[in-house]
């Protein structure tokens, strides 16, 4: 660095002929995904931080043009100036303003132009699961759940459950949202990875409650519906899923294709995991009750396996079938023998 004396002195020497001078400003408000993009409204900017690198042009002084790595406290340094320049979290347009406040002190009403040559790479946001197009999304500007379930091509609603999960990985590094104060304490507890789930069908793009901020790093799962399992007589055995309205016991009859014929209504059983346990309890149901009116239905469970057995045949009706042939019993397969 030139003693202020010289300094002084190289000063005055210079010519103060100012040239014609065009600012160039880069906007960097936009969000970079792997295979989709969608129009963005604009935003105050792109956020400087650690590893990016900036480079600055003084009009007409050569000598003051830098370029600065910003460094892991957020900051970097100009020739000629003693005191560091804090860039973490601000816009290209706030750091020209305080280098050109610092230039002043030297300069007469320096022409300065700041911008971001290289950022570092961020990690990107996750979204997958229930979602019709799983993929990274890099983040270059804020972004909220909905935008990035909407860059992921929004939820599929025939088997997603009813919430989507966010997990924070990392502390977010220009985080102004009021609520996060819980996230950072998480984090800094070195706990299991902190984790926020929404209902999908409370998420507003007028609450931020519902709609948070999401940062670089954050892991955002759509949950997918648990299954129950539909067997015994009914028309289609099925997996049928539980969605984020739930399902009751005639829901899953009906998607089952209804009951067959000879279908055993007073007496369905339902198979259902206790608590913490591979066994599974017993629960029988008489489904006429449900049907008229006499008793609630039943609020199904992940995992119940509903069993529809079948009806026993009157004595009446098997004479008949076995009189007609409609039957293959003892007597059809018994030795037949002829006497003479």
């Amino acid at each position: 660095m030139l003693p202020r004396a010289a300094f002084q002195e190289f000063i005055v020497m210079k010519s103060s002929t100012i040239l014609s001078f065009v600012l160039i400003l880069f906007s960097s408000s936009t969000l970079f995904a792997q295979s989709v993009q969608i129009p963005l409204p604009e935003t105050k900017g792109y956020l400087v931080g650690p590893g990016d690198k900036l480079e600055g042009k003084v009009l007409g002084e050569p000598e003051f043009d830098f370029t600065a790595l910003i460094d892991e406290t957020g900051m970097f340094e100009i020739p000629f100036v003693d005191e560091p320049i804090i860039a973490k979290c601000r816009t290209e347009s706030e750091i020209r303003t305080d280098v050109k406040n610092l230039l002043s002190k030297y300069l007469k009403d320096p022409l300065v132009s700041v911008q971001v040559t290289e950022r570092k790479t961020p990690i990107p946001v996750t979204v997958f699961g229930e979602v019709r197009s799983p993929q990274k999304v890099e983040l270059r500007r804020p972004a909220t759940l909905l935008e990035l379930l909407a860059f992921a091509g929004g939820i599929s609603t025939e088997s997603a459950a009813g919430f989507v999960k966010v997990f924070r990985t990392q502390t977010p590094m220009c985080s102004k949202e009021g609520n996060n104060d819980d996230w950072l304490a998480e984090l800094n507890d070195g706990a299991d990875v902190p984790s926020r789930s929404y209902p999908i069908d409370g998420i507003s793009a007028a609450e931020q409650a519902s709609n948070p901020s999401i940062y670089p790093g954050d892991l955002i799962i759509v949950e997918k519906a648990p299954p129950v399992y539909v067997i015994g007589e009914v028309n289609a055995l099925r997996e049928i899923k539980i969605t984020q309205n739930g399902l009751t016991l005639s829901e899953a009859i009906a998607q089952a294709g209804g009951f067959r014929e000879r279908a055993k209504k007073k007496e369905i059983t339902i198979r259902r995991l206790k608590p913490n346990s591979k066994e599974r309890e017993v629960i029988q149901v008489n489904y006429n009750l449900i049907a008229e009116g006499n008793q609630p239905d039943i609020m199904l469970k992940p995992e119940d396996i509903i069993v529809v057995d079948k009806s026993p045949k009157s004595i009446s009706e098997t004479i008949l079938e076995i009189a007609t042939g409609t039957i293959r019993n003892t007597a059809n397969i018994l030795p037949q023998t002829i006497l003479f």
